[in-house]
């Protein structure tokens, strides 16, 4: 599950979901499925889900990398109508990547490496190094 899908309205400017909507897509999607891998960089989702779930993993990496992986990513047309239009926002994700470890916000790598951290069933951590 890509949690982008769970995270936003669709509409334009994106605007977020209420939490519980976002909440009952993750337990609806964690029921459906008697395995199952979320993946996203919202911290107040994923502390949703980590209760159900039996091992994370964190993807602590160069924000260079991350920039780059950006950069190369393959088009996804379940948020974009074509691949120009995806990169239409690429200055803006460039933007945002670059200031993860400033930001205070729910994605921000001080709410990532918070629920690190405090979760305690099997855990993770891949780094550049």
């Amino acid at each position: 599950m890509d949690l982008d899908t769970l995270a936003w309205k669709p509409v334009t400017p994106p605007q977020r979901k209420p939490l519980d909507e976002s909440k009952l897509g993750i337990v609806s999607f964690i029921n459906s499925h008697p395995s199952w891998v979320i993946e996203g960089c919202y911290t107040d989702l994923l502390e949703l889900a980590a209760p159900f779930s039996t091992e994370i993993i964190y993807l602590n990496l160069l924000i260079e990398t991350c920039i780059e992986n950006a950069r190369n990513r393959p088009w996804e047309p379940h948020k974009y109508e074509s691949k120009e239009a995806q990169d239409r926002n690429l200055d803006m994700l460039v933007e945002w990547i670059a200031e993860y470890p400033r930001r205070d916000d729910t994605c921000s790598q001080a709410a990532h490496l918070s629920l690190y951290e405090r979760y305690t069933g099997q855990k993770q951590m891949h780094t550049n190094d």
